[in-house]
């Protein structure tokens, strides 16, 4: 399976308008923001999310493997994820590829409008969890830990 290794320019504008939206404080879905500082200029770089909840825990999974924030997420290894107005600093933990199936499972059951990306990128086959688990090797997965304010 090949994978696309970047976001679209209509997948780009798409995003801009969801970061517009969140910072004025109009939530929708399951979207977050993810700011974290750019791991060559050291800028703050946002991108909107759509973490999994899996026991309690949030996790962020990318369907662009190669894209800047999964980058600056693993030289930094924190950021702040925002929802609406209410931000919280966090560390990122990326998870090794052995203990991402079970993350990865919850994907689509959790976010199947999410789906269409891993489909079109080439991550996986359907939207279906075996697909998704099986997809470990190529999808980064980040366990997202708060940190105190």
């Amino acid at each position: 399976m090949t994978t696309r290794a970047s976001v679209s320019p209509r997948h780009r504008a798409r995003n801009n308008i969801v970061i517009v939206l969140q910072r004025l404080g109009l939530p929708f879905g399951p979207m977050h923001l993810l700011t974290v500082p750019g791991r060559k200029s050291g800028l703050a770089r946002t991108t909107p999310v759509a973490p999994v909840v899996v026991d309690g825990t949030r996790y962020i999974l990318q369907a662009y493997p190669q894209s800047d924030w999964v980058k600056n997420a693993r030289a930094a290894g924190h950021g702040v994820l925002a929802r609406g107005r209410r931000a919280q600093p966090v560390e990122l933990v990326e998870l090794p590829e052995q203990e991402r199936g079970r993350v990865l499972r919850e994907f689509p059951v959790q976010n199947p409008r999410g789906v269409g990306a891993f489909v079109r990128n080439g991550l996986v086959e359907s939207g279906s969890p075996e697909h998704f688990e099986a997809a470990a090797a190529r999808c980064p997965v980040f366990r997202v830990v708060p940190l105190p304010r």
